[in-house]
């Protein structure tokens, strides 16, 4: 792929997941900090190369992201995620689900953190409590 091409396809994968209602601290921003040379080439991979694929989409890439957060119980880079994923349209309950379907497999204390950033991330979007449609 052309450079151009990969700068681009990763300033708009960038602008989906991370350019909703609430301004975020990602990672990137971190790195750069460090190694503006390195932070350029990870987020060109990770976010251009990886996150822009077609095999899943978008928000089944958001559920795995926040899946496997939510397991490893990585609340500060779970709180991103759950914010991408709610900006490229997941809805909040199918979050809680992915969320829920941890607990078999990393226990239930990492539910309860995990739904707690999500109700955070939803205070934050001004989207809490749930409303009837997203009750159910």
């Amino acid at each position: 792929m052309l450079e151009k091409t990969l700068v681009e396809q990763t300033k708009q994968t960038a602008a989906k997941l991370f350019g909703g209602p609430v301004r975020l601290k990602v990672p990137y921003e971190l790195w750069k900090e460090f190694d503006p040379g390195l932070a350029r080439d990870l987020s060109l991979f990770i976010t251009g190369n990886l996150y822009s694929r077609t095999v899943l989409s978008l928000p089944e890439r958001q559920l795995v992201a926040v899946a496997a957060l939510a397991a490893l119980q990585k609340a500060e880079e779970l709180r991103i995620h759950i914010h991408g994923a709610l900006n490229v349209g997941v809805k909040p309950r199918h979050v809680a689900e992915a969320i829920f379907q941890v607990g078999v497999y990393a226990g239930f204390p990492a539910v309860n953190a995990a739904l707690g950033v999500l109700k955070e991330v939803l205070l934050e979007r001004g989207e809490w409590p749930l409303g009837a449609e997203e009750e159910t």
